[in-house]
C-alpha cells in the first residue's frame, strides 16, 4: 500500500491535462486543486478529469492556490515566461514541485528558482521529460555502462512538426518562450549534459526562422522563432555534441535519433520506434554486426501523452522522490543549466558567432534577444 499524494496543477493548457492524465495512473496519486485564469483551460482539464473532476477545487489565480490548496505536489505547466512568478507564491506552501522545462525564459529568472528551491524544504523537480522515454533512458544506461566504450561523440536530432497553437498564441514569441533554443531545446541541452557527464564549454548554432509561422501575425507582430538549426557544443571532457533540429519536417519516419559513438561502438536510439541500434567496430571490410533490440513502452503510460510514455515514468520517479522514497532526478540547477545552454545557442543564432558559456553563466541581467536575420 503507497502512501497517498494530494496534486495540485497550475496551468492547464495543453501540457497541463497530459499531468492530469498522466497524474491518474500513478498509484496513490489524486488530483484535489487546479488553477488557471483562463476558463477554457479550466474546461480541458475538467473533460481530462471526466467524473473525479467533481471532486476537485477550481481556483483562477495562483495566489488563490497557494493561499487555499492542501497539496502535497504542485505540477507548475504554465507559459514558460510565467514560471517566476508563479512559483513566488507556491515556495511559500508546504509541498514539492515539478515545474516544467525550460525553468526560466532568462537566466536571471533561472537563478532566482535555483537559490529559492535551494532552501524549500520539500522537493524540487525539473520537468525534463525526454530523460524518461523508456528507448532514451535505455540508450543513456548503456552509454553509461560502457556499451561504446569512451564516448567522443554525440549526436542528437530531431525533426517534427511545427510549435502547435496555445492559449494567447504566446508560444510565437521568443520574449515568452526563451526562444525555440531555450523553449524546445532545453530537453536535448539537458540529455547532452546527463550522458556526457561534463560541463558545456561553448555553442555554436546557425539557425532562422525559415519556413514556419512567416504569414502569421498577432495583434500587428511576427512571430521571431527559430524553426531549424545545426547547434555543436564542446564539452569540458573533449566530447563533443550536435543537436539537429527541424520544426518542419512531421512526415520523417523517426521525430528523434540519437547516436552515441565511442572507440569501439555507435549506439542509435530511434524514437519512434524505440529501437536500439547497435554497432561495434568490425575494422575496414569487415563483416558488420549490428544488433537491434525493441525497448517496450506500457501501452496505458503511451495513450496518456505525446512523449512516448516518458511524462507517466518522470510521475513515477517524482511521487518517490515526493514520499521520500528515492532523490530527485532533476533539480533546478539542471533546469537552470539547460537554460543556459538554449540562452548561449539562441545568441550564437543571433549573432552568427561562437558563443563561450562563460558569457552567458556571467550574465547577471535578464538578457535581451536580438532579431533574427
Amino acid at each position: 500500500m503507497v502512501a497517498a499524494i494530494r496534486y495540485g496543477i497550475v496551468g492547464t493548457g495543453m501540457m497541463g491535462v497530459e499531468h492530469l492524465r498522466n497524474i491518474a495512473l500513478v498509484p496513490g496519486a489524486q488530483i484535489v486543486a487546479i488553477a488557471d485564469p483562463v476558463p477554457q483551460s479550466l474546461d480541458w482539464a475538467r473533460d481530462a478529469l471526466g467524473t473525479a473532476a467533481a471532486g476537485v477545487t477550481v481556483y483562477d489565480s495562483v495566489e488563490a492556490f497557494a493561499r487555499d490548496a492542501r497539496v502535497d505536489a504542485v505540477v507548475v505547466a504554465s507559459p514558460n515566461h510565467t514560471h517566476r512568478t508563479v512559483l513566488e507564491p507556491l515556495f511559500g506552501m508546504d509541498a514539492a514541485i515539478l515545474c516544467e522545462k525550460p525553468l526560466a525564459t532568462t537566466i536571471a529568472d533561472a537563478r532566482w528558482i535555483v537559490e529559492r528551491a535551494a532552501d524549500h524544504a520539500r522537493p524540487f523537480w525539473t520537468g525534463m521529460e525526454y530523460r524518461f522515454m523508456p528507448p532514451a533512458a535505455a540508450f543513456i544506461d548503456a552509454v553509461h555502462g560502457g556499451r561504446v566504450g569512451r564516448l567522443q561523440m554525440l549526436s542528437i536530432r530531431e525533426h517534427r512538426f511545427p510549435f502547435l497553437p496555445k492559449v494567447g498564441d504566446w508560444n510565437r514569441f521568443a520574449a515568452n518562450t526563451g526562444g525555440t533554443m531555450v523553449e524546445k531545446c532545453c530537453h536535448f541541452f539537458d540529455l547532452m549534459r546527463l550522458i556526457v557527464q561534463a560541463e558545456p564549454v561553448r555553442v555554436y548554432c546557425s539557425g532562422a526562422m525559415d519556413v514556419n509561422h512567416l504569414d502569421e501575425r498577432y495583434d500587428g507582430r511576427t512571430p521571431d522563432i527559430i524553426d531549424n538549426s545545426f547547434t555543436t557544443i564542446d564539452f569540458a571532457n573533449g566530447v563533443r555534441a550536435m543537436l539537429d533540429l527541424s520544426m518542419f519536417a512531421d512526415g520523417a519516419e523517426h521525430q528523434e535519433e540519437m547516436s552515441a559513438t565511442g572507440d569501439i561502438a555507435r549506439l542509435d536510439a530511434l524514437i519512434p520506434p524505440g529501437e536500439l541500434v547497435y554497432s561495434p567496430r568490425v575494422g575496414f571490410g569487415g563483416e558488420k554486426r549490428v544488433e537491434r533490440t525493441r525497448i517496450a513502452i506500457d501501452p496505458m503510460a503511451h495513450a496518456a501523452g505525446s512523449h512516448e510514455g516518458a511524462t507517466y515514468y518522470q510521475h513515477l520517479a517524482f511521487a518517490d522522490a515526493v514520499r521520500g522514497d528515492g532523490p530527485v532526478q532533476v533539480s533546478a540547477e539542471d533546469g537552470l543549466r539547460a537554460v543556459a545552454m538554449g540562452v548561449a545557442a539562441e545568441i550564437s543564432a543571433r549573432e552568427h558567432r561562437v558563443v563561450e558559456m562563460r558569457e552567458v553563466e556571467e550574465c547577471r541581467g535578464p538578457g535581451v534577444l536580438g532579431r533574427l536575420p
